[in-house]
């Protein structure tokens, strides 16, 4: 589909909040990623100086540790968010009850990866496979922040990273937990490259701003389509 022979209307989807979650987490999540893999896998650096002058662990430790609390921070602002939001960056969109996001996951299914539907599914904000697939990512973050915080929880004299002392417990020892946190680990540097090839073939395929919405916050939808969302929004059936 050529979305250039047909007449576009600007589309403000993504708000400014949203567009700020999503960078600060993607931030995030690089400066966990790589910080994370060091602790877990130490550098053997060797060196002549006295040991505080070269205490580089120490800082890793500390840069992981504060861009766990901003991670945490910026994730409880965008469960909030997914009420206080509008339309498209609500919950109700990412929580697949209703039969017509079923059937939209599904179409997505075919054409995206199975790849034997050739018509791009309309949508406007997250297509219902989007955001089936963030809606377990959400919990992954949940995890994430759970596992992360139990952990610390051991070494941490701090109020917040207190409640956090049941985790370790709970899921059967320290062992298990760090093993949790890593695998996690791998699984959002997996979604990260996965996610930024959809992003791009979409905004190839579809021509209407994809990439570029999550820095202004504007998509072009094609006028029929924009008239078919709000009908089915007025039946309480759009995604």
């Amino acid at each position: 589909m050529n979305t250039r022979d047909k007449n576009l209307v600007g589309v403000y989807v993504w708000e400014l909040p949203v567009r700020i979650f999503h960078w600060i987490n993607a931030l995030c999540i690089v400066v966990l990623c790589v910080t994370g893999f060091l602790i877990g896998d130490p550098l053997a650096i060797m060196s002549g100086n006295e040991a505080y002058f070269s205490y580089w662990f120490g800082v890793v430790r500390m840069i992981h540790f504060i861009t766990a609390f901003a991670f945490l921070f910026n994730f409880a602002f965008r469960i909030y968010w997914g009420f206080a939001g509008n339309k498209y960056a609500g919950w109700k969109n990412f929580i697949p009850y209703r039969k017509a996001q079923w059937k939209e996951l599904f179409e997505v299914l075919q054409v995206d990866i199975m790849m034997i539907k050739k018509k791009p599914v309309e949508s406007i904000g997250h297509n219902a496979m989007a955001s089936f697939i963030y809606f377990a990512l959400f919990w992954a973050f949940a995890l994430q922040c759970l596992t992360g915080f139990g952990l610390y929880a051991q070494m941490s004299k701090s109020f917040l990273p207190h409640l956090f002392v049941w985790v370790v417990p709970l899921f059967g020892g320290d062992l298990m937990v760090r093993y949790i946190h890593h695998i996690l680990m791998w699984f959002f540097i997996l979604f990260a490259l996965v996610h930024v090839y959809l992003v791009f073939y979409h905004d190839y395929i579809e021509r209407r701003g994809v990439t570029s919405s999550i820095i202004g916050g504007w998509k072009f939808i094609e006028e029929d389509v924009l008239a078919e969302d709000d009908a089915k929004e007025k039946k309480g059936e759009a995604i």
